[in-house]
């Protein structure tokens, strides 16, 4: 297990080099005392491994912004991909407050030769909009919701996507979450696009760190969201990770189909596949002990894998 005495870990995501295994994550001091607290001061760090059990922070990859900065109160969940000339690209979450003290996302990018030493790139690449999705002035959610950009190749070679945590206009206010959508043809420019899932009643508020993989064979999408942001339908189950089975890794998503995979004392369900022998594995973050108390730290991984229709713990 990934953790450290003195922070907070939650949120992360992946990059292989080909020699190592790099881990960013989300972290903030434990001097806040206040675990709710963390979500304001969050920094990306930045970790790697060789086994993806044992694992040496080294130095930071980003940090919020100055004030008056889309990521001026903090740098949230993101993915890394790396471009055809080898320039690592990160794209990130950045938050501010808006008046009102609500918070707005919008998705940030920076680059890196090297995975270690990042560059922003100034401003927002994308920000939520009509007529697809929900912003702050429908007054219907507690933040603007844009955020956790997933980015992956076109399966078909047609330049990149990217998969975001959005919010419909309308449905049901705890049905609204979305699978957001935009291209790319080179990692710099965005073009938002309409979402590749629809608002449900029997769905989520939020649908937060995505991720869509084709595991043996099969494409899959999974996602994270707890019962008090979920519908009625979906409150009982008490998971954390859900598996949505899928036709593609561009959907169409049908959310309603979405299976728990983690109960709610694990969080942000991740994939990645082992370099040496190709198996899948999940990691996850430890979301709360019996007493509900919050706690952190990023799990080892085990396999995963399908047992008939549904997506699984194998291991």
């Amino acid at each position: 297990m990934f953790d450290l005495a003195g922070s907070w870990v939650w949120d992360f995501w992946f990059a292989d080099d080909g020699d190592r295994y790099h881990l960013f994550f989300l972290y903030a001091s434990r001097a806040l005392h206040d675990p709710d607290a963390r979500h304001y001061r969050a920094s990306i760090g930045h970790a790697v491994s060789d086994d993806l059990v044992t694992w040496t922070q080294v130095a930071d990859a980003l940090v919020r912004s100055d004030s008056g900065a889309f990521d001026d109160l903090a740098t949230w969940t993101g993915s890394t991909v790396r471009a055809d000339d080898g320039t690592w690209h990160l794209f990130y979450t950045g938050s501010t407050l808006a008046d009102g003290g609500k918070n707005v996302q919008r998705i940030g990018h920076a680059t890196s030769p090297d995975l270690a030493v990042w560059t922003k790139i100034p401003g927002p690449v994308l920000s939520a909009a009509a007529p697809w999705y929900e912003t702050l002035h429908s007054g219907d959610w507690h933040d603007e919701a844009f955020r956790d950009p997933w980015v992956f190749r076109d399966p078909e070679g047609d330049g990149w996507h990217m998969l975001i945590t959005a919010r419909a206009p309308e449905g049901p206010v705890l049905g609204r979450g979305v699978v957001g959508h935009a291209w790319s043809a080179d990692l710099a420019s965005w073009e938002l696009r309409a979402p590749l899932s629809a608002p449900s009643a029997d769905g989520f508020g939020q649908l937060e760190v995505m991720q869509a993989e084709v595991v043996d064979g099969r494409a899959v999408l999974l996602f994270s969201c707890l019962a008090e942001h979920s519908t009625p339908s979906r409150q009982s189950a008490r998971a954390g990770t859900w598996a949505v089975p899928a036709p593609g890794v561009l959907g169409p998503f049908d959310i309603e189909s979405a299976q728990p995979l983690t109960d709610d004392t694990l969080y942000v369900g991740r994939l990645l596949r082992r370099r040496d022998d190709g198996q899948w594995l999940l990691f996850a973050f430890r979301n709360a002990d019996e007493s509900g108390r919050f706690l952190g730290g990023v799990t080892d991984p085990v396999p995963v894998g399908w047992v008939g229709d549904r997506f699984v713990v194998t291991g």
